[in-house]
């Protein structure tokens, strides 16, 4: 069986060498022109929907949640019978919706494939449907004009050859397991999935995160897609540069495209593809008693959103059992597509806002070499039924609202704006969009950008006003209004006291942006206590398979011991494990200390009880940042931290604010408590 595998392999790939690969830019164009894909999660999984031993909790993921023995999960192939399944009315229903494209789960974390696969027999062909669902489907996509794409899971707890196990399957020993024979199968089936279904539009890699995956191999999947079709796309999730459900992978890393997961990112990221996937509910999987559902309003100001920031929009659906959508999921998609009827150009083909914010809605932009033209989409419709567009240099062709028969609109630039006269009622309110012509590249005035370690501080606070572009910056620190005769912004300026800090841009003394505040508020640092003489900290031990962190107050710890400082040690690699380690910290001077703490998996840390940074959840080496006003003295210290499954970090740093961050030094930490 191995040599057979090389050989479908190497026979593939040597007839794809004949073929040039194209340009990134042109791979990636017609994704970049699509915005709007369809993801579907959909196996084994949906017909438990959910339930299992009387727990309702569960969805794609119910392998592992539920800890089900692979002999009693392997029953269900007997009660997979999609009778239902109409792969033209899946795909109608994609297109009606105005998505481009749909993402379909050929084989998920459970090993299931979707597809007649030569190298498996786990596949819907042991099932009494023995259909090829990928083909019934890459036919129907073929037929109206959508790109088929799949997603295929790296992580596989079936095959008998995959490692790691997971941690409750203790009846199923390694024995023999070959992680290498595990990487020819799964190369063989993404070469089934490249070969036998026509073009495909894009490779959805995922379950990249355990410690048995590595670069290497990522690159090496990732080279095998694009010999097999070098028009394909591949997401950075085939190798292990992800940085957790951010999405966004480093440099030198194989991939395509960023894949921020249930979220979407706080700004623009210039020159990077990126793609939000995200649930309709709370479960990719069918869930039946999941009532959690997105409104509509919500679902297409997502969209909105996430083009606004110049990335695409991949919305699933977990279909029922039968081979149905859930009505929800339906009627969802029906109005979505009525929306994107009337208001679709703003959305397709179209990049970033060139505003950093809008109080009302979003914006997004469709650049010429004549004209361009902004799309302002509008969610918060002006009870005065004006618009102000705020800094907008570029000379105004015209203005008219998209859903109303490009009703054409009145307009009047005042001095850092522009004001669109509107009707008195939204025809839209969910998001109604104005279509505003402008001539050549649109040119904002940028408001200043206020920045500061904290809005709120001790004795004082250095505040920075900056902008990308050359243009003057005045402020004012009482909270007035920003004009000519206020100050010029030359060097960081220093706040001692409670106020309002106002910043705009002007242009040969005339304001040509719209006005950014920040309120700073002076504290007073938090009470310390006495410092114990013990050296260290008191590190607790707890075992379990969380996604994120539990209770552990509510947990039995099955070791503790003395550690000299926060983190781990080295070579610590322990999986479905949690610590809490804590102690006292001791501060020599009052005054604002910053704190940043780096953990894969989850984290917490709180100073005197209270949470000052939350690093919770499944993910790859994030840090994150915070502040605490602290008094000379003690204060109660403690760091959660918990690991599903893969690598493992845990840092913490922390500096007086202003300073440079740095491991808290072992001499300021002590405890008072005995081993438990």
């Amino acid at each position: 069986m191995r040599i057979l595998l090389l050989m479908l392999i190497v026979a593939a790939c040597l007839v794809s060498y004949a073929r040039s690969a194209p340009p990134d830019d042109q791979r990636m164009e017609w994704w970049r022109e699509a915005r709007f894909g369809m993801f579907i999660h959909w196996g084994l999984y949906s017909v438990p929907a959910g339930e299992w031993n009387g727990q309702t909790g569960h969805g794609e993921w119910i392998r592992t949640t539920a800890q089900i023995p692979l002999e009693q999960y392997d029953q269900l192939l007997e009660r997979f019978n999609p009778v239902e399944f109409d792969a033209d009315a899946w795909v109608k229903m994609a297109k009606d919706a105005g998505m481009k494209y749909i993402v379909i789960t050929s084989k998920h974390h459970d090993g299931f494939a979707l597809f007649d696969s030569k190298v498996s027999d786990f596949d819907v062909m042991a099932t009494p449907f023995q259909r090829d669902i990928m083909a019934e489907l890459a036919a129907a996509c073929e037929r109206e004009g959508i790109v088929m794409c799949w997603y295929h899971s790296i992580m596989d707890w079936h095959h008998p050859d995959y490692l790691p196990r997971r941690t409750w399957e203790t009846n199923r020993p390694v024995g023999d397991a070959d992680f290498e024979r595990f990487v020819e199968y799964l190369h063989a089936q993404v070469t089934e999935l490249l070969t036998n279904y026509g073009p495909i539009g894009i490779m959805w890699f995922d379950g990249e995160w355990e410690a048995t995956w590595n670069h290497d191999r990522g690159q090496a999947l990732y080279d095998l897609c694009r010999r097999l079709q070098p028009d394909v796309i591949v997401n950075n999730r085939v190798d292990v540069g992800r940085g957790g459900m951010a999405g966004f992978s480093d440099d030198g890393y194989a991939g395509d495209y960023g894949t921020p997961e249930q979220e979407v990112p706080a700004t623009g990221l210039p020159g990077v593809d990126w793609e939000t996937c995200m649930t309709m509910n709370t479960h990719w999987g069918w869930n039946q008693n999941d009532t959690n559902w997105k409104s509509t309003q919500e679902l297409i100001r997502l969209l909105v959103d996430i083009a606004s920031k110049g990335g695409n929009f991949l919305l699933n659906i977990g279909p029922r059992a039968d081979g149905t959508f859930p009505p929800q999921s339906v009627t969802r998609l029906q109005e979505i597509g009525n929306w994107m009827k009337l208001n679709g150009e703003s959305i397709y083909g179209t990049t970033a806002s060139p505003f950093d914010a809008l109080p009302w809605g979003r914006c997004t932009m469709r650049t010429g070499k004549e004209t361009s033209t902004l799309y302002l989409h509008v969610f918060d419709w002006p009870k005065d039924g004006v618009l102000l567009v705020p800094g907008l240099g570029s000379p105004i062709r015209s203005a008219r609202l998209l859903s109303d028969n490009d009703r054409p609109l009145a307009w009047e630039r005042g001095d850092s704006d522009v004001r669109i006269t509107l009707p008195p009622l939204a025809p839209d309110a969910r998001c109604s969009v104005i279509a505003l012509e402008v001539e050549g590249t649109p040119v904002v005035y940028e408001a200043p950008t206020i920045e500061a370690i904290s809005s709120q501080f001790v004795d004082s606070a250095e505040v920075s006003l900056s902008t990308r572009s050359k243009l003057e910056v005045r402020f004012t620190t009482d909270g007035s209004e920003v004009g000519p005769d206020s100050a010029v912004y030359r060097a960081p300026i220093r706040v001692t006291s409670s106020g309002v800090v106002k910043a705009q841009s002007f242009d040969r003394g005339r304001a040509v942006s719209a006005v950014t505040s920040r309120a700073f508020e002076k504290v007073l640092p938090w009470p310390s206590r006495s410092v114990p003489a013990r050296a260290g900290l008191l590190e607790l031990t707890y075992r379990g398979d969380w996604n994120k962190l539990p209770d552990f107050s509510a947990l039995t710890p099955t070791g503790s011991r003395l550690v000299a400082e926060f983190g781990l040690p080295a070579g610590f690699k322990e999986e479905s494990v949690g610590l809490v380690q804590r102690g006292v910290l001791r501060i020599d001077e009052p005054g604002m200390y910053q704190f940043m703490l780096t953990s894969d998996d989850g984290a917490r840390l709180y100073i005197d009880g209270r949470l000052v940074l939350d690093n919770d959840g499944l993910h790859s080496p994030v840090a994150v940042t915070g502040v605490a006003p602290l008094n000379s003295g003690g204060h109660d210290i403690r760091v959660e931290w918990f690991n599903k499954s893969g690598g493992v970090a845990l840092e913490l740093k922390m500096t007086r604010a202003g300073g440079a961050l740095a491991p808290i030094d072992p001499a300021r930490l002590t405890h008072e408590e005995d081993r438990p």
